[in-house]
């Protein structure tokens, strides 16, 4: 099995980064599973995870007052970038769609990381911009499609 370096290096979220930052990561990260429609994180939750995807499909869904899928990950993707931004609560809730691998991040592990090296800082959150970017995209567009009946 591969080592969670290997497996970051591997994945889109962290291209470019150095070696070093890799090595630092890793040491906040364990592998995880979860199986179909499972909840992963919930809404108003702590923020103390942040996933990779490996292998899979998650759905991010606002939970109240009804469930609406903003959008669906897969392999590639991440998941849980609150713990990052205060108040570090998850803004969404997201469960698996089947059966996925993910590696878990432990937030705080990060945040002392990004800490201690604000060059790794810097680069995660140059990363995180790109995704929050994109789920953002996601909502306009479901509330797009939601109002514009």
């Amino acid at each position: 099995m591969k080592d969670l370096e290997a497996i970051l290096k591997e994945h889109p979220f962290f291209k470019g980064l150095d070696q070093k930052h890799l090595e630092f990561i890793a040491g906040c990260g364990n592998n995880v599973a979860f199986k179909d429609g499972d909840i992963i994180l919930k809404e108003g939750q702590d923020a103390d995870k942040f996933y990779i995807i490996r292998q899979g499909k998650v759905a991010i869904f606002i939970a109240h007052p009804s469930s609406i899928t903003i959008q669906t990950i897969k392999e590639g993707d991440i998941l849980g970038w609150s713990w990052l931004i205060p108040p570090h609560k998850y803004r969404f809730s997201a469960r698996a769609l089947e059966d996925t691998r993910a590696v878990a991040l432990d937030g705080k592990c990060l945040k002392a990381k990004c800490e201690e090296n604000h060059e790794l800082g810097y680069n995660l959150l140059k990363s995180l911009v790109d995704v929050l970017a994109g789920r953002l995209e996601a909502t306009r567009i479901q509330l797009l499609d939601i109002y514009n009946k």
